[in-house]
């Protein structure tokens, strides 16, 4: 019989733990940093390419252009995307475009609003790429889930990022 209050009495507490972190957290954000072996105006002109980011994101199936704005900023994009055999649609909206030096994203997916900020440097003849992401859930079920998914959805970005670099580099 104690051995069952015990159990019973840890389940409870992490069940509590569990749905306070939906209340405790309601964003979260990571960082990280690739070096690119190629100038900056090429990098930043590939990476902005939408024809050339589903050849360097292989989940990216397609990507409609729902509204283009005179200087990409307040541009609307869909994008297909293919991940277990399952489609999603993702909409993405450029809320600052700075050429060769930034671009900052919304994106809207499956339940989780995410702000990606995309900054470009050079050191001559390499470039640096830093992502500061941010991201929150809609609903705060998910909310107690998504912090605990920070590391594969930094991960996830660092495999993106990686691909870009093998693709504009060979």
């Amino acid at each position: 019989m104690k051995t069952v209050k015990i159990v019973i009495t840890f389940l409870i507490i992490l069940t509590v733990l569990f749905f306070g972190t939906g209340l405790i957290i309601k964003e979260s954000s990571y960082t990280s940093r690739i070096i690119i072996n190629e100038p900056l105006e090429k990098t930043f002109s590939t990476f902005t390419d939408l024809s050339a980011k589903t050849q360097w994101n292989p989940e990216y199936n397609a990507i409609e252009v729902v509204e283009l704005k005179p200087g990409i900023t307040g541009s609307i994009y869909n994008i297909k995307v293919v991940h277990n055999n399952q489609t999603t649609i993702i909409r993405e909206k450029v809320l600052a475009y700075v050429k060769n030096e930034k671009i900052t994203l919304f994106i809207d997916k499956d339940g989780v609003v995410e702000r990606d900020d995309y900054t470009f440097s050079s050191d001559g003849s390499h470039t640096v790429i830093n992502l500061s992401s941010s991201y929150q859930a809609k609903n705060y079920l998910l909310s107690c889930v998504l912090p605990f998914f920070k590391f594969k959805f930094k991960k996830i970005d660092e495999v993106f990022l990686n691909n870009f670099k093998r693709f504009l580099e060979n």
